[in-house]
């Protein structure tokens, strides 16, 4: 099981209680929605075209790293067509097609259903989808044996939002029955600049803009950690600034959770510094990596390794995983010289 980072894109529990606690930091409207501009402009099309013919919009596939704003997009759409929220599930939720055949009989006419982690849904579960997306319609089969009885029942009009950290998990036969299918990225310094300054605003919080600025750099291109940080060093301004978030309040702040320059944590760091202690910056698998440093594999590869690879500080060889200049460099590290055939002394 992943642990829980403050630098982590992962939803966790604290998000949850600070949502309710909190001024709601989540856009509720295109207009507010800041960077993803060619799949806001997509979507901005189809809503007001969908709008103008009196149905739902197409179906929309959401894939991306945790906390770049798949949910936060489904309901902004549920909002613009609307005006209530999406009705919300996951793939793991729906274990048998009865679980999925109650939610879509009950869904009204123009109502948007939200599938987090759809790549999970299992394929008898999926098979069910097909006709519901295509016709608004769903086959149940009554009895069984000789007497099996396929019975159809009608559909009010909806649209069906999914989203995935894992695109290459969606079946071919599912994607194709979505009419705009985006991968978001991760998102640049300057969007996150802007999120966490409206995010500042609605808290109602005083921050110089170069503190905002080291924040937004810090948050590893993802939105949800942006606001993650900017809450934990608005607490440390409460108590150590009288509210106010100053650079030098924002490094006490980030220091304190072991946050450096770039964003990296203290497991990241560990990672880079046992790779270059123990196995000379690589290359070296990544079992060996999990074993030398006592975490679990799917740890290393699903919360360490994506922003490592992102930032260009480790590298996938055939061999195994490999440090970079820049992590020698970043970790103040001299790399170690390179035999003629390209390995390191």
């Amino acid at each position: 099981m992943a642990r829980e980072r403050i630098v982590s894109g992962a939803e966790q529990p604290e998000d949850k209680f600070q949502a309710a606690m909190s001024p709601a930091l989540r856009p509720r409207m295109l207009t507010e929605y800041i960077g993803q501009g060619e799949l806001i402009e997509k979507v901005r099309i189809a809503v007001a075209a969908a709008k103008q013919r009196g149905e739902p919009m197409e179906h929309v596939l959401l894939s991306g790293p945790p906390g770049l704003g798949k949910t936060t997009l489904a309901y902004i759409i549920a909002e613009e067509m609307t005006g209530v929220a999406p009705k919300i599930t996951s793939g793991p939720a729906l274990v048998k097609p009865a679980d999925l055949v109650g939610i879509l009989t009950n869904l009204k006419a123009g109502d948007v259903l939200f599938i987090d982690e759809i790549h999970r849904l299992s394929r008898v579960v999926e098979e069910y989808l097909y006709p519901a997306m295509e016709n608004y319609s769903i086959d149940v089969v009554m009895d069984s044996g000789a007497h099996a009885q396929v019975m159809t029942i009608p559909l009010q009009p909806f649209t069906l939002i999914g989203a995935t950290t894992r695109t290459g998990l969606i079946s071919g036969p599912m994607r194709s029955r979505f009419g705009i299918a985006h991968h978001l990225s991760y998102y640049s310094p300057a969007d996150l600049l802007k999120i966490v300054s409206r995010s500042a605003e609605l808290l109602k919080l005083p921050a110089d803009k170069d503190a905002l600025l080291q924040i937004a750099s810090r948050s590893r291109g993802t939105p949800r950690v942006a606001n993650r940080l900017l809450r934990r060093v608005r607490d440390f301004a409460v108590v150590r600034s009288e509210g106010k978030v100053t650079m030098e309040v924002l490094d006490q702040a980030l220091g304190l959770e072991a946050i450096d320059q770039l964003g990296l944590d203290a497991l990241d760091r560990r990672f880079l510094a046992v790779m270059a202690r123990d196995y000379d910056g690589g290359p070296v698998g990544i079992e060996a990596m999990a074993a030398t440093m006592g975490e679990e594999r799917d740890t290393l590869e699903d919360v360490v390794e994506p922003f490592l690879l992102q930032i260009g500080f480790i590298r996938r060889t055939p061999k195994g995983r490999q440090m970079t200049a820049a992590a020698y460099q970043h970790l103040g590290l001299d790399k170690p010289a390179e035999k003629e055939d390209g390995s390191l002394f």
